[in-house]
């Protein structure tokens, strides 16, 4: 008897743990279920240089009109267009962190190291 998941209890299983339930195909050894792989998904840096880098019949890139655009939102008073052209432009500013620790309370230093591979 199949219980359907809105209908079961969480104690309650359609069939019993370790047994094969009925009707189930079973891999072979060393086959897989997904022979194909995961697909290619495209290049996001190359696609997106693509887009930004079109130029307009005034000569104009499609980032340079982006840019324009948040210039004159910013020069209209949009904080948020200021604040993320200066944050592009000069990099955000530091953040600290305000920390009061007592002699109780351990200090933990860990150094973060970033590997060329992206590991």
């Amino acid at each position: 008897m199949f219980i359907f998941a809105h209908n079961r209890n969480k104690s309650e299983m359609p069939f019993k743990k370790g047994e094969i339930p009925k009707g189930a195909k079973l891999f072979k050894k060393g086959e897989t279920g997904n022979p194909n792989g995961r697909p290619k998904l495209p290049d996001l840096k190359e696609l997106i240089s693509k887009v930004l880098g079109e130029v307009d019949s005034n000569g104009i890139t499609s980032a340079q009109r982006i840019l324009e655009a948040l210039e004159n939102k910013a020069i209209k008073g949009d904080t948020k267009a200021a604040e993320i052209l200066m944050n592009r432009g000069w990099g955000m500013p530091k953040q600290s962190i305000d920390a009061h620790l007592t002699q109780e309370q351990p200090v933990i230093v860990r150094n973060v190291i970033d590997k060329p591979n992206g590991d």
